[in-house]
C-alpha cells in the first residue's frame, strides 16, 4: 500500500437472538480488516477468512462502491483493496455485511462526502435487506431494527458482564438456503409466541433479569426450520444449557450457535464443541464481548 490509504476496521454481528427474527442485532468483537487506496483497476488481497472471494470487480466491496457512485455520484476509479479477515463466511456472523459496510465508508473517505445512515441502507439493501446485520456493523451496540418504507433502530445498552460465546461449525449455509427453508406464511399462534418472547427478552436485558432469557429466545417462527440444516443443533444446544449457558440460540441463519454466559464461557464453548463432534462435525467456539464502536477508521492489525 502507499501513502494514501486508510484502514477501517468493521465488527460481527449475531442477529435474531432466537425470538426477534430479522429484528434485533448485536455488534461482537471479531473484526475483518479493509485497507484501501486509489488504483488504475479494482485488486484484492485477502488474508485470513474467505480467501476464495472474488478479487477484482465482482467482489462485493467492490459493487458496492461502485453503486455508491451511480447513485450518489463522484468518479468511480477503482480501489486496491486488502481484507484481513477473521469473520467467517457463510456462518451466520454477518461477513458480508462488513463488505457492505466498510464500501460504503471508504466512498464517503474518497469522495470526501458524507452519507446520513438512511443513504447508507438505501444502497446496502440492494446487497443484503437485513438492518439486523448491517446496522450493527456500521454503528455497533445491540440494536432494534424495523422496516417498512423506511428504517426505525433504537440502540440500548447491552449488558456488560454477559459474554457472548459463538460456536462455529466447520461448513458453510448461505442466507439463501436458510431463506427457502422458512414458512410463508405462519398462525396467529405463532407470531404472538414471538412477540410475547422477543419483548421479554429486551426487557430481562434492559431490566437484568437474567433468569428470564432461556424462556425469551424461543422461537417458532426460524429455528425448527432451519435446525433441521444444522447438524445435532438440539444436542448443542442442551449440551450449552447443561454447562451454565443463560440463553442459546442460531446465530443469524447459522450455522453458527450462540450463548450468553455470566461465567464459564471456556466450559460451555468444550460442550457445545463436543456437542457438534458427536455428530461428525468439527467446531471451534469464540468468547466475545460487544463491540460498542461499529465500523472505525483505525491502524491495520499487527
Amino acid at each position: 500500500m502507499g501513502q494514501n490509504y486508510a484502514t477501517l476496521r468493521v465488527p460481527a454481528s449475531t442477529s435474531n437472538l432466537g425470538s426477534g427474527f430479522d429484528t434485533l442485532g448485536l455488534a461482537l468483537s471479531l473484526y475483518n480488516y479493509f485497507t484501501a487506496e486509489p488504483s488504475d483497476r479494482w485488486s484484492f488481497e485477502i488474508e485470513g477468512e474467505g480467501k476464495d472471494l472474488p478479487k477484482d470487480d465482482e467482489n462485493l466491496f467492490a459493487r458496492v462502491y461502485i453503486r455508491a457512485c451511480e447513485v450518489f455520484g463522484g468518479k468511480p476509479f477503482p480501489l486496491k483493496v486488502k481484507m484481513i479477515n477473521h469473520i467467517p463466511t457463510a456462518r451466520g456472523l454477518g461477513s458480508s455485511a462488513t463488505a457492505i459496510v466498510s464500501a460504503l465508508k471508504f466512498w464517503e473517505l474518497f469522495q470526501s462526502k458524507e452519507l446520513s445512515v438512511e443513504e447508507k441502507l438505501r444502497v446496502a439493501f440492494e446487497f443484503e435487506p437485513h438492518p439486523d446485520n448491517l446496522l450493527p456493523a456500521l454503528l455497533g451496540g445491540f440494536l432494534i431494527c424495523a422496516v417498512d418504507e423506511g428504517v426505525y433502530y433504537q440502540r440500548l445498552d447491552f449488558p456488560e458482564d454477559i459474554k457472548i460465546v459463538v460456536c462455529i461449525p466447520d461448513f458453510e449455509l448461505s442466507t439463501k438456503k436458510a431463506r427457502e427453508v422458512l414458512r410463508k406464511e405462519i398462525s396467529l399462534k405463532d407470531a404472538i409466541y414471538n412477540l410475547q418472547r422477543a419483548s421479554l427478552l429486551i426487557g430481562s436485558l434492559c431490566k437484568r433479569n437474567y433468569g428470564l432469557l432461556k424462556e425469551a429466545v424461543k422461537d417458532r417462527l426460524h429455528q425448527p426450520y432451519r435446525k433441521e440444516l444444522i447438524p445435532g443443533f438440539n444436542d448443542v444446544l442442551e449440551s450449552a444449557y447443561s454447562s451454565g449457558a443463560l440463553a442459546v440460540f442460531l446465530s443469524g441463519a447459522g450455522p453458527t450457535v450462540a450463548s450468553f454466559c455470566l461465567e464459564e464461557e471456556d466450559k460451555v464453548g468444550k460442550a457445545m464443541v463436543s456437542a457438534f463432534e458427536r455428530h461428525g462435525v468439527r467446531a471451534r467456539y469464540l468468547s466475545l464481548s460487544v463491540d460498542k464502536e461499529g465500523a472505525v477508521f483505525t491502524k491495520p492489525p499487527a
